[in-house]
């Protein structure tokens, strides 16, 4: 039978190896009284599910463990997308910290930053991992890291007396899940009864993906409840503490992706048996917990539970075991480039607010992706609003960001009243700026910084070391990123004297402030001008997007077609899509745009500049094959 209702609110609710404990120092009854830790865990799904009071939602076995557990409210996902989570959680390390943000990318881990699962092997357990991988560093070998990581991984393989840690990662609510239409007549949840969120039109597309998304959640729900009952079958469920969560937000249309509560916020289970209710968060079983966590603070809470030190580079808190901290007031989030579009938010979450800070609000939030695009309903959206029949927030989406933006989730569950210029809320705002600001500091984002510059800055050094290795002072790039993005005429100075810095970082974000000004930015044309020739591709590539809006079309092509004739990927790519986005003139691009794909030794849609390039190709109407190019994927 088809779900007739939907009432669905987001808020509707150098570690010494010493000291580690060893299987072999163990006695066996010191091994028995290890627990047994399970993670079961669905992709790209928000807490869709009965048990937060979705009532469209069809989820027993999840509500079932709620109800024998403990239910967070209070969940996020540090990134709005997998392979820069999935880093955070095995490191216990911000990515944008080490590095390791943009998606996807292969960037070396740091030597000091050791895996959960390394540590928790170290101190005895049978570690599986069943079976996705994806950690976004070419530094982790699952193979190394993991006893076993296949999909025949299980813990059934362990020794007798061995205590385990098992991960078991469906994808059946992954974003690919709604890139090809089920029948509606097939359909289990009625896209007529779906409640849109204020922001997607009803299209009969958007209607149909998000019915068909319901669908595959239940179909998650029945995954959970088989992996359950195999612990029971096994006679484990007794000493296993089971983890059920979402790996990010997800997965319609500005959700994934983006640094909401829907892109970020996460269904997040824990089931306690009474042998460890010492590891309780709350009194009684079936409570909820208000509790802020996100995933930087799973290793450090891993640890906690197996009694194993935590080390001083983990940059979560722990909470649960021994080790446990005081309630965080915040919960921090970050978005880089998303496949092969450059974009840059950082996010603060209290218990009732989130404050963003975009660092191109010069960009729509809409940008095209590849990826994202195979969805009906986001094609339908935008040709909605293409053609005038969106309502003003549903065209928000495809138009430019404002630099900083505050939701009372409370209130505003959806987001979308941004309260950042609303003087009653000043104080909110100033309090939840300062600790952006604080977190990007501490952690030491890598993100001020380019990603194209990275390679030439670092000379293979990995940008975690990098960034502590007194080459770089990382303050005055984001006291220039701060000020550089406000987009305010009295600052015109401070970004002129940026252009002339000695630190490249400086130079980009003071174009990027010339850039976001616009005809305001005229009266210093020239300097933009002299910064086409920067020795650093990225404050090229900006400095011609700002002069080309400044009518210097020849100057800034020019510009343009020597980073594309860079061998950086990622030059070419914020290149491209700079084209995209200035809307000139197709003409003046293909044939150079065509020699670059043709030199390109590997032809292939793991490289984001390809992928950038063959959009351009489509939206122009260009037939790669005129060109002697043959894209294979």
């Amino acid at each position: 039978m088809k779900k007739q209702k939907r009432h669905f609110s987001f808020m509707t609710m150098g570690l010494a190896l010493s000291p580690l404990i060893s299987l072999s120092s163990c006695n066996e009854e010191k091994s028995n009284d290890l627990p047994n830790i399970l993670w079961l865990v669905s992709e790209d799904n928000s807490p869709m599910l009965g048990c937060y009071g979705d009532e469209f939602a069809t989820t027993p076995n999840l509500d079932a463990m709620a109800s024998d557990g403990f239910l967070y409210t209070h969940a996020y996902a540090n990134a709005p997308v997998s392979a820069p989570t999935r880093n955070t959680i095995i490191t216990g390390v911000y990515a944008n910290s080490a590095g390791n943000q943009h998606m996807r990318s292969s960037y070396a881990k740091s030597e000091e930053i050791k895996t959960y699962a390394e540590l928790l092997r170290q101190a005895g357990y049978y570690c599986t991992n069943n079976a996705k991988t994806d950690y976004n560093t070419s530094s982790i070998d699952p193979d190394k890291v993991w006893a076993e990581s296949s999909n025949k991984a299980h813990y059934k393989n362990r020794a007798s007396d061995q205590p385990f840690f098992a991960v078991f990662n469906t994808s059946i609510t992954h974003e690919s899940s709604i890139h090809k239409s089920i029948p509606n007549d097939e359909l289990r949840h009625n896209p007529e009864e779906v409640s849109l969120p204020p922001y997607h039109p009803a299209t009969p597309e958007m209607k149909h993906d998000w019915a068909q998304y319901y669908d595959k959640i239940e179909d998650m729900d029945t995954w959970v409840g088989k992996k359950l009952q195999e612990l029971e079958d096994a006679g484990l469920a007794d000493n296993t503490i089971v983890f059920y969560y979402g790996d990010h937000g997800g997965v319609l249309a500005r959700s994934k992706r983006y640094v909401y509560e829907t892109g970020t916020r996460v269904p997040f289970i824990v089931r306690i048996p009474k042998k460890y209710k010492h590891f309780f968060p709350a009194k009684k079983v079936g409570s909820k917990v208000d509790r802020i966590i996100s995933f930087v603070d799973l290793a450090p809470t891993l640890l906690s539970i197996t009694g194993l030190p935590i080390p001083s580079y983990m940059q979560g808190d722990a909470f649960l075991g021994k080790q446990k901290t005081e309630d965080p007031q915040y919960a921090y989030m970050f978005r880089g480039r998303m496949d092969e579009r450059y974009d840059m938010s950082r996010a603060v979450r209290d218990a009732r607010y989130r404050y963003i800070r975009n660092y191109m609000p010069y960009r729509v939030y809409g940008q095209h992706l590849e990826f994202l695009w195979r969805a009906p309903s986001i094609r339908s959206w935008e040709e909605a609003y293409l053609n005038g029949d969106c309502n003003e927030v549903q065209s928000a989406f495809w138009e430019t960001k404002p630099v900083e933006e505050l939701y009372d989730t409370e209130n505003d569950p959806w987001e979308i009243n941004n309260l950042a210029e609303n003087p009653e809320y000043n104080e909110v705002l100033q309090r939840m700026r300062g600790a952006n600001r604080s977190w990007v500091e501490r952690i030491k984002d890598t993100g001020f910084i380019p990603e194209a510059d990275w390679q030439e800055r670092t000379n293979g050094m990995p940008m975690y070391d990098y960034m502590r290795s007194g080459a770089v002072d990382l303050e005055p790039i984001i006291d220039a990123a701060e000020t550089a993005t406000l987009g305010k005429v009295e600052n015109l100075e401070r970004l002129q004297s940026y252009l002339t810095n000695e630190e490249s970082a400086i130079r980009f974000w003071g174009a990027t402030g010339l850039l976001i000004l616009g005809e305001k930015a005229a009266p210093l044309t020239d300097d933009i001008l002299n910064a086409l020739t920067d020795n650093s591709v990225s404050v090229v590539t900006v400095a011609a997007e700002a002069a080309y809006n400044l009518g210097k079309k020849d100057e800034a092509r020019k510009a343009l077609f020597s980073v594309l004739e860079n061998e950086n990927e990622f030059a070419r790519t914020r290149a491209m899509n700079v084209i995209d986005c200035i809307e000139d003139d197709a003409s003046n691009y293909i044939k150079e745009i065509a020699k670059m794909i043709k030199d390109t030794p590997e032809l292939s849609r793991n490289r984001y500049d390809m992928r950038a390039a063959q959009w351009l190709m489509e939206k122009w109407n260009v037939n790669p094959k005129d060109y002697g190019i043959q894209f294979d994927w």
